[in-house]
């Protein structure tokens, strides 16, 4: 069986770190970690201008149909080919992720608790609480640097869309979950609390053969 955690939280508060932190305390022979940023809907066929423009930070951006098929099959037992997201062209490559149904699957993103269909597929919702300036310095730093993008470029939609949607489809839904994680408090122990959660309530779901003992 698989156990899914989904972490939430506006862009630049944490949840890759998070994510990539508990992949390591669990061990990749027992959990796998998915993007949500992998499930951008594919517009390759739309003009280049009209791709710049696009608001990809509204929750009609993301390709929940295909997320939760992918979800299904994961929890049925069988691999999934997870999409591979150009963020140069605004469109899928051909290449794909095989996923494998391990007995903890993480999925995070940051409008990932704006879509009920998604939310009641996920066993355990975590949101990374983070305010607006810390995440904007972030978001600057990591587009400047991994994306190609100027500051001017990332201050203008940080303006225009990020703060706006997030607003609007990502704070409203920190309530709904199971654990908000303070921001300001040791990673380290925010890490051991989560992990300590997911290995308690997922211990009925997984396999007990399966060894998700402490490393």
């Amino acid at each position: 069986m698989t156990y899914f955690v989904g972490i939430c939280g506006g862009s630049g508060s944490g949840k890759t770190t998070l994510a990539t932190l508990l992949l390591e305390q669990f061990g990749e022979e027992n959990c796998e970690v998915i993007s949500l940023d992998s499930y951008y809907v594919d517009l390759g066929d739309m003009p280049m201008e009209e791709r710049n423009a696009y608001n990809y930070d509204h929750p009609d951006s993301i390709d929940t149909e295909l997320l939760a098929a992918d979800i299904d099959t994961l929890r049925s037992g069988k691999e999934v080919a997870v999409p591979t997201y150009d963020f140069a062209t605004h469109s899928r490559l051909e290449t794909v992720t095989l996923v494998q149904p391990k007995p903890i699957v993480i999925i995070e993103g940051i409008l990932l608790f704006a879509f009920e269909s998604i939310r009641q597929r996920i066993d355990y919702l975590v949101f990374r609480d983070c305010p607006e300036p810390t995440r904007f310095e972030r978001r600057l730093e990591r587009d400047v640097a991994t994306r190609g993008r100027t500051p001017e470029s990332v201050k203008a939609q940080f303006a225009a869309t990020v703060k706006p949607m997030h607003d609007l489809f990502v704070e409203p839904y920190k309530h709904k979950a199971h654990h908000i994680t303070p921001y300001g408090k040791e990673l380290s122990e925010q890490v051991n609390y989560v992990e300590q959660c997911i290995r308690d309530l997922s211990a009925p779901h997984t396999s007990a053969t399966t060894n998700l003992s402490q490393s």
